[in-house]
């Protein structure tokens, strides 16, 4: 068995691991960061990138990543279309923020191109079995490496950052403990060839379901309509499925090109039950996952290790507690609102599937009245963009 010893062992090389590792770095904690992925699999998964400003900021201020400003497109709202018309919301007029359309991918191969140069101890194709001894001051990782050696990582604290099926979590009280919600429906996803349909994303209500209207790049475009989860991705032929988006987005003609890959993303919510236990943490999508509605998922992973970066600091360097102590309570004050924001803009846009024409109205009703509203309007406005930071726990 191959023992490794470090300061912080950290589970998980998504954008949560990477990060954490990074702050870490700054303050002379060093970490040793596992992965059961290759370098390839994980910059090469195309997932959604909606950065808060708040997010963008801290990855360019520390260093992490300066092509979200020169590769990434900042967008200064979005539009809400319902009942056949758009409706901008203004993100700068309103809160002096914007968000960046930077895709998940691009942001993990700045965060492991800036890591492997500074030197972090950074291990693909690791598989965790375990995580043992979280109660003591001595926490144990247990593995396999990428030869099919075991690797056991000695720690003086463990980082659960492994994802919405994380083995950490399994070490605080199981890997299903905790609070879940799953909807009704999920999204049609496709990307495609063609040029943005909209300079911004649309958020569409119409009478005939759902839509977003997202963006990849100049050329490469996202886009999505409410469907049945058990719907067969490749049940719709391309014309079947420019049809239907387009009959969501009354009021704008899309830009349609080659459809080269499509899927179904279900949609569910989760908070684990504990975020901490003795020197064991959860973080990103290993401790909650919300739908993807209100752009929250790695913008919250980037708001976890804000939080855990302040607490290992002060447990690590100057022996104080406190702050890690407080760490769970104060990140979930974080999560419940965008749990909540999610399930907001979730709810006020999707017809479940035994929605009433009353459900119809008063959600157009909804609507309307964020719109009309200088407060509605500031609301959604201040969560897209991104709550401040916390910068002290408890």
């Amino acid at each position: 068995m191959t023992v490794i010893r470090t300061r912080v062992a950290i589970v998980g090389a998504g954008p949560a691991g990477l990060l954490l590792s990074h702050l870490l770095a700054d303050a002379g904690i060093e970490s040793v960061i596992v992965d059961s992925r290759t370098r390839e699999q994980i910059e090469t998964t195309i997932r959604a990138g909606i950065l808060e400003q708040g997010t963008v900021d801290l990855l360019v201020a520390s260093g992490a990543s300066t092509r979200v400003l020169t590769d990434g497109n900042r967008h200064d709202g979005i539009e809400l279309r319902f009942a056949g018309e758009g409706h901008r919301i203004d993100f700068p007029s309103l809160t002096g923020r914007s968000v960046w359309l930077y895709p998940q991918h691009e942001v993990l191969k700045d965060l492991v191109a800036t890591r492997l140069a500074a030197g972090q101890d950074l291990r693909f194709g690791v598989r965790v079995d375990a995580v043992d001894d979280a109660a003591s001051d001595r926490p144990r990782v247990i593995g396999v490496d990428a030869d099919g050696q075991r690797v056991e990582i000695e720690a003086e604290f463990v980082v659960g950052a492994d994802g919405s099926r994380s083995v950490v979590r399994q070490t605080l009280g199981g890997s299903a403990a905790g609070s879940f919600r799953e909807y009704p429906f999920a999204w049609f996803g496709i990307l495609c060839e063609a040029p943005p349909s909209s300079e911004e994303l649309i958020y569409s209500n119409s009478d005939a379901g759902f839509a977003l209207i997202s963006q990849r790049s100049s050329t490469v475009q996202r886009m999505y309509f409410q469907c049945d989860p058990e719907a067969d991705p490749d049940a719709l032929s391309e014309a079947q499925i420019w049809d239907e988006l387009q009959a969501r987005v009354p009021g704008t003609t899309l830009h349609e090109g080659p459809i080269f890959q499509r899927d179904v993303l279900r949609f569910r919510s989760f908070v684990a039950g504990e975020l901490r236990r003795g020197r064991v943490a959860l973080i990103g999508d290993a401790a909650h996952t919300v739908p993807p509605t209100g752009a929250k998922g790695m913008n919250l992973a980037v708001a976890d290790v804000v939080l855990l970066d302040i607490a290992l600091r002060a447990l690590l360097l100057s022996g104080d507690e406190g702050p890690i102590d407080a760490f769970a309570e104060t990140a979930a004050r974080r999560i419940w609102k965008a749990q909540h924001f999610s399930w907001w803009m979730t709810s006020m846009l999707h017809r479940t599937p035994d929605a009433s024409d009353f459900d119809r109205r008063r959600q157009l009703g909804e609507l309307r009245s964020i719109i009309d509203s200088d407060a509605g309007r500031t609301y959604l406005a201040e969560a897209y963009t991104g709550w401040p930071f916390e910068t002290r726990l408890g």
